[in-house]
């Protein structure tokens, strides 16, 4: 813990550190096996025989270790191609899950077997989502499936390289790239280009661009407070339960606990929406909460929905536990840009009588 603590202040500076540069060395290692695994995948020799995803496949990923928005994003894009008549699925390595061969997530799905990002996908977006270690077999199990899926959306798949796809969203928050070195002396996974990769839009989860390539600032905001127990409805978002208003909750102490990439963003914005935070508890990305990270003392806990998919709803202190909902749109010139990339829509073709 010590040693990633460290890691990760060195890789956020401006600049990397006169102490970080013992670590350069195996940065150009990593940047040649990479450069490597890159033309493997140009010369064909990493990629599937043809067909073997039958549908079109949007990638959603970014260059950072971490989280950089990528689920916000993907639940935006599954939502934009379906009102413009696609029929997606939802494709996953299901980080911190234990599964790997293919398998569909269900609403009430195990996270520990199938990550809690597959999860989450699950319950807000409605749509197949399949994980497993091979993204390919995951993607051929869901078509096979659903074969009303006339498209796929791959969360943060940007590096694997044998899952073909027509476009990739490539996702950036308000850090950047960091110091702009790669792994392990920065927090880049691959090089920063001058330009954009072929066939990517890019998107920025923050109020500008923070990396020099052009790309378009997603709408960003909290959108409705829930307890834990509406929040577990069957269809992810509570329909026809009460929603809570953000004044109700300032009568007792107040805790906000989030296992994100940028825990503070959260807690700024909760503050913006009145709530008047006792404790804030920054957690590990993809943290553990059993046992709870927090006291047990009836004090108020809120938590992201990522963090929600892992705390049952039946829980002795699910009464004190609200989930805030995040919402994320994407603006027009966004999807001016991708459009272009996605091949012609299918037609649905009636079955035989």
């Amino acid at each position: 813990m010590r040693l990633r603590r460290w890691l990760e202040a060195l890789w956020w500076r401006p600049r990397l550190a006169p102490e970080g540069w013992w670590l350069v060395p195996l940065s150009s290692l990593y940047q040649l096996i990479v450069a490597v695994r890159q033309a493997l995948a140009e010369m064909g020799w990493r990629r599937p025989p043809p067909g073997a995803v039958p549908v079109p496949v949007v990638v959603v990923g970014n260059l950072i270790v971490g989280g950089a928005g990528k689920t916000p994003t993907t639940l935006a894009v599954v939502q934009g191609l379906q009102e413009r008549g696609w029929h997606p699925g939802i494709v996953s390595r299901g980080y911190g899950g234990s599964r790997r061969e293919p398998g569909a997530v269900h609403g009430n799905t195990d996270p520990t077997a199938c990550g809690d990002e597959p999860l989450l996908l699950r319950r807000r977006s409605s749509v197949p989502v399949w994980t497993g270690r091979s993204r390919v077999a995951a993607a051929q199990a869901l078509c096979a499936a659903h074969p009303d899926v006339d498209i796929l959306v791959a969360d943060d798949g940007l590096q694997h390289l044998a899952l073909a796809r027509c476009a990739q969203v490539i996702v950036f928050d308000g850090r950047g790239a960091g110091n702009r070195w790669c792994l392990p002396a920065g927090p880049l996974r691959q090089r920063l280009t001058p330009e954009p990769p072929p066939r990517s839009v890019v998107v920025y989860n923050a109020a500008e661009p923070s990396v020099h390539w052009p790309g378009h600032c997603a709408q960003r905001g909290l959108g409705r407070l829930s307890r834990l127990s509406d929040w577990w409805a069957p269809d992810g978002r509570g329909a026809g339960r009460p929603w809570l208003a953000p004044e109700s909750l300032n009568q007792g102490r107040l805790r906000a606990a989030a296992g994100i990439a940028e825990p503070e963003r959260f807690f700024v914005m909760l503050e913006r929406l009145g709530l008047r935070l006792d404790e804030r508890w920054p957690l590990a990305d993809h943290a553990p909460l059993s046992p709870r990270p927090w006291p047990d003392d009836g004090a108020t806990t809120i938590v992201t929905e990522k963090d929600a998919v892992k705390l049952a709803p039946d829980s002795t202190d699910a009464g004190h536990i609200v989930v805030a909902t995040l919402d994320f749109g994407l603006p027009p010139g966004f999807w001016a840009e991708l459009e272009p990339l996605l091949p012609a829509r299918r037609r649905a073709v009636a079955p035989l009588p």
